[in-house]
């Protein structure tokens, strides 16, 4: 088993039910994490990108270390300017007890974006991947909360986590007010070790700072799925009804307002229907552009060739076979009909499976040239790549 699967399965059982929005939750010794990500990775994504705040920079007791103490401007021939990293400095800053901050790591590097990719199937959710590491037992960025849930896995070393209870119940990015700092003991003190796996909701206080020497970790931001997005998603299908389209009565008379409230009353609870929060995750999945990625040097048509490789580039894809047994197929706000033996094909694309033209044409038993044609159509559409590469 992989750490990547290891780590999406310590999130099934009772972990939806019991802890998913509503408590911390430890996994000890999940997986071996240590090949996910590694300092080599890191090193290189350092020399080899232009990282301009916010994307990398370093923290210490809380406060943001200014970019110059760690980097210089350049000028490029064509006029832009960019900061280049002085690894000397950044060496002085991070032994004097600065933790480094990566945003977004997961568009950096290959397999921690399918770390992302897996969790975002299996939670049904967005998912951003920062990576932190630090040198010493100050911590970083103090007392703090996120508005969104996050998954830690630990890397390598240890992290010491000081864990509070929410002084406001799942906080918003834009809120109405701010949450009250705690001011009692922390519900709970952890230390991650590497192979660890840490799960905290939203709006739950939390310190973090190394426990023993050098520590590197991941941290996967969930955007939250929330009863405003889904009223704001509501609010746009309801657009089909002229009761809602409608101008509001506020010239007329106090029984007509009432009327009319009535009305809207009885479509907005006809919307709310049983089965609607799971009609708003397969309309958020279906929308969702995922993780574009270019299929060169093919910029035409994909050849049939047995030995390419393709995959989705979206993981809220969906599918279903009509009433005449042919697939029809949901992805990236577009939507196809298939012959019904692509069914095979389409299951295994839509699971986040990595396969060959060779294999999916054997698993469906149409020809490589048809499945060719397939990818063709999902290569074009932006929700699928191609490569040599499993």
């Amino acid at each position: 088993m992989t750490a990547i699967t290891a780590a999406v399965r310590s999130l099934g059982g009772d972990f939806p039910a019991e802890a998913f929005g509503r408590t911390y939750r430890l996994w000890p010794e999940v997986a071996d994490f240590s090949d996910l990500f590694t300092w080599d990775d890191l090193n290189d994504i350092i020399a080899r990108h232009r990282l301009e705040p916010p994307r990398l920079r370093l923290f210490n007791d809380g406060t943001q270390v200014p970019q110059y103490a760690y980097s210089h401007p350049v000028v490029s021939k064509r006029h832009t300017v960019w900061h280049r990293i002085e690894p000397g400095n950044l060496h002085r800053q991070l032994g004097e007890g600065a933790s480094l901050v990566l945003d977004a790591v997961d568009a950096l590097h290959h397999g921690v974006e399918r770390f992302a990719e897996a969790l975002e199937r299996h939670l049904r959710t967005d998912v951003q991947v920062n990576l932190y590491a630090s040198w010493t037992s100050k911590e970083g960025f103090g007392l703090h909360f996120d508005d969104h849930d996050v998954v830690v896995v630990q890397l390598e070393g240890a992290k010491r986590w000081r864990i509070y209870e929410p002084t406001r119940i799942d906080p918003l990015r834009i809120d109405v007010e701010a949450p009250e700092p705690p001011d009692g003991e922390p519900a709970a003190e952890i230390v991650l070790h590497a192979g660890d796996m840490l799960y905290l909701p939203r709006g739950w206080w939390h310190a973090v700072a190394a426990a023993e020497g050098r520590s590197l970790h991941l941290t996967c931001g969930l955007k939250p799925t929330t009863g405003a997005a889904l009223f704001s998603w509501l609010a746009d299908q309801l657009r089909a009804s002229a009761t809602v389209r409608a101008n509001l009565p506020y010239l007329a008379s106090a029984q007509d307002q009432a009327a009319h409230l009535e009305a809207l009353r009885k479509e907005f609870t006809a919307a709310l229907h049983d089965n609607v929060i799971e009609e708003f995750l397969l309309a958020q999945g279906t929308m969702d552009p995922g993780r574009p990625m270019p299929s060169l040097p093919f910029v035409g048509s994909i050849p049939a060739d047995e030995s390419l490789y393709v995959r989705l580039t979206v993981s809220g894809a969906w599918y279903e076979v009509d009433g005449e047994g042919r697939v029809v197929m949901s992805a990236g706000g577009q939507q196809w009909t298939f012959v019904a033996p692509a069914l095979v094909l389409v299951k295994r694309l839509a699971e986040g499976r990595t396969a060959s033209l060779g294999e999916l044409a054997v698993s469906s038993s149409l020809p490589v040239g048809q499945v060719a044609a397939l990818v063709t159509e999902l290569v074009a559409a932006d929700v699928a790549a191609v490569s040599r590469r499993r």
